[in-house]
Formats: C-alpha cells, sequence, structure tokens
C-alpha cells in the first residue's frame, strides 16, 4: 500500500497542470456559489425583514433558489465538468502505464475522451451503469452485517463502515474509467464490463487503499472546515447577514478546495492502486458469470455490450482460471 501511496504522490504531482485547473474550476464555482447565495440571501433577508412577505413564502424562495442552483450545476457537472474530469483521468492513466505525462495534459486528456467516447456525456452513461455494477458488487462481498445482527453494538459498527464502502466506491468507478482509456474497445461497454470483472479480482486491496484514504482525507476537509469557522464567529458580531455571509464564505473555500484537491488527490490513489494491482490480470469466464449471477446491473452491461453495434478492437480476453472472489 506504502509504494502505491507514493506511486500515486509522484503522479499526482506530474498531473498538477489537470489539479490546477480542477483547482481554478472549484474556486471560480466557490466564488459564483457564494455571490448567488449571497444575493439571495440578502434579498430574502429584507424582504421578509420588512415585512413585504411572510416568513413561509421567503422560505418558498429560499428552496427555489435552491432548486434552481442545483439544476444549474448538474447541467454543468454532466456537460462541463465531466469532461475536465474524464481527462483527467486519461492523463493519470497513462501516467501510470508509461512513467510519463504527455506535453499538453489538457488537450490530450479531452481529446482522449472525444476520441473514444465521442463527448463526454456518452461516458458519463456509461459511468453511471459502472457505479451501478460497483454497489451491487460491494454490497454482495461485504454484506455480513446480518451474522452479526444478534450483537446490536457490532451490527451497528459494520452499518457505519458499510456507508463507508459506498462512500469509497464512488471513486473507484474512476479507478474502471481509466481501465478503460488503457484498454479502448470499439464497444465502450465491453471495455467497461471488462474493467468491473478485473475489479472483482482484485476489489480487496482497492477497497482497503481506498477506505484508509478517503477516511483520511475527509478527515482533513472536515479539519479544514473547522479552521475556517472563526470566520464566520467574527462576523456574527456585526450581524445575522454579516454572520450568513461568512458561513456561505467558509463552506464555499472549503468546497473549493475540498472539490479542486482533495478529490483529485484521493482519486489518483484509487486508480493508481487499482491499475498497479490489476497488472498482468485479464478478464476470465468465471469472474465474469459470478458477477452475472449477483449483480442485475452487470447483466445489464453486459447487453449493451452484446447489443452495441460497434467493431470490437483487439482480442477478447475472457478467458482465464482465476478463480471468481470469494
Amino acid at each position: 500500500m506504502l509504494s502505491n501511496f507514493k506511486t500515486a504522490t509522484s503522479v499526482f504531482v506530474k498531473t498538477a497542470p489537470f489539479v490546477l485547473l480542477r483547482f481554478a474550476i472549484g474556486i471560480l464555482l466557490g466564488g459564483l456559489s457564494i455571490l448567488y447565495f449571497g444575493v439571495v440571501g440578502y434579498v430574502l433577508f429584507n424582504y421578509v425583514d420588512l415585512g413585504s412577505a411572510s416568513f413561509l413564502i421567503g422560505l418558498a424562495g429560499l428552496g427555489i433558489a435552491i432548486l434552481l442552483f442545483y439544476k444549474v450545476w448538474r447541467w454543468l457537472v454532466k456537460y462541463v465538468l465531466y469532461l475536465v474530469k474524464a481527462g483527467h483521468i486519461a492523463v493519470i492513466a497513462e501516467a501510470v502505464d508509461t512513467g510519463e505525462v504527455p506535453s499538453n495534459q489538457i488537450r490530450y486528456g479531452t481529446n482522449k475522451v472525444t476520441d473514444q467516447f465521442m463527448q463526454a456525456t456518452a461516458l458519463f452513461g456509461v459511468d453511471l451503469v459502472v457505479k451501478g455494477v460497483l454497489k451491487q458488487f460491494n454490497k454482495a462481498v461485504v454484506s455480513f452485517s446480518e451474522l452479526v445482527s444478534f450483537v446490536p453494538a457490532l451490527a451497528q459498527l459494520i452499518r457505519f463502515v458499510g456507508k463507508g464502502i459506498e462512500i469509497a466506491a464512488s471513486y473507484i468507478d474512476e479507478a474502471v474509467i481509466a481501465y478503460m482509456f488503457l484498454n479502448p474497445e470499439g464497444n465502450r461497454w465491453k471495455s467497461a464490463a471488462d474493467g468491473l470483472v478485473i475489479y472483482a479480482k482484485t476489489w480487496k486491496p482497492v477497497l482497503a487503499t481506498t477506505l484508509v484514504v478517503v477516511g483520511a482525507l475527509y478527515a482533513l476537509g472536515v479539519t479544514l472546515f473547522l479552521m475556517l469557522t472563526p470566520l464566520a464567529a467574527v462576523l456574527s458580531g456585526l450581524s445575522l447577514a454579516f454572520e450568513l455571509f461568512g458561513w456561505i464564505v467558509v463552506g464555499g473555500v472549503t468546497l473549493a478546495i475540498y472539490s479542486g484537491i482533495i478529490k483529485p488527490y484521493i482519486k489518483t490513489i484509487v486508480i493508481t492502486t487499482f491499475l498497479i494491482e490489476s497488472e498482468g490480470e485479464t478478464p476470465d469466464a468465471e469472474t465474469r458469470e459470478w458477477l452475472e449471477d449477483r449483480s442485475e446491473k452487470f447483466r445489464e452491461l453486459q447487453g449493451k455490450a452484446e447489443t452495441e453495434d460497434t467493431t470490437t478492437v483487439g482480442d477478447d480476453p475472457t478467458q482465464g482460471d482465476t478463480p471468481a472472489p470469494a
């Protein structure tokens, strides 16, 4: 695990242009979020404070503002931010595979996405199915809470660990995407299925590393938030509006650092660990059948792979004698 961590840190440094781009986007979005909610909060506060509307109408206005923000955010994630995220994954995969990074990382990464998937939204669709398979797989291999249900405290601890695994699994899909970039198929669904089979054969070290890293860096994020809270406390002495603005600033700065630096670092470690652990592994029929028996989403993915009218590139490495995960 330590060697993987060192390699991942080196890759993270090498892909600094993408990290800085994501951090800059995080700062921009954080600033716009602060401005947006600052204006919304100021207008609603004064509107309700002056007696021009009831408190319930003010809450309704806040709800509409939050819904609008969510809709715009989802659009950005799907059509803009995902291209940056996927491009970074492509560069990380290249760095782990060859030890080198392209001279123009951002152009290389975005071109890699569009060359293999035409557009980021196509990869986004594949990613959603991959997430579903991973959720069902991890539940199948770690669902032992029922075995200790007779000990309430232990069962509660197991459920807590299960929640941690769900969070960790949200990063593993990016490792499967990295595998797809290194093993391009004319059929993108088959490439995703192969990557999931490889994960099913190497899940223990990958998931263990992810749990440790996610736990540590999430704790760092909480610590960062707590370090910034005195800013809101200072502004609270001025007025309620300033206190609200202070909390918005604290949340915006924390979100920018988390999304721009912490998340890319977690992603780099998870992808690096997966690619190193899966080196030399090939998708085999036995593990594929094991997944099909336990994951409806994987069967759906296999069905898409069979029906997609695309020419497959390279041989189909579906033979092997590695046993299915226990």
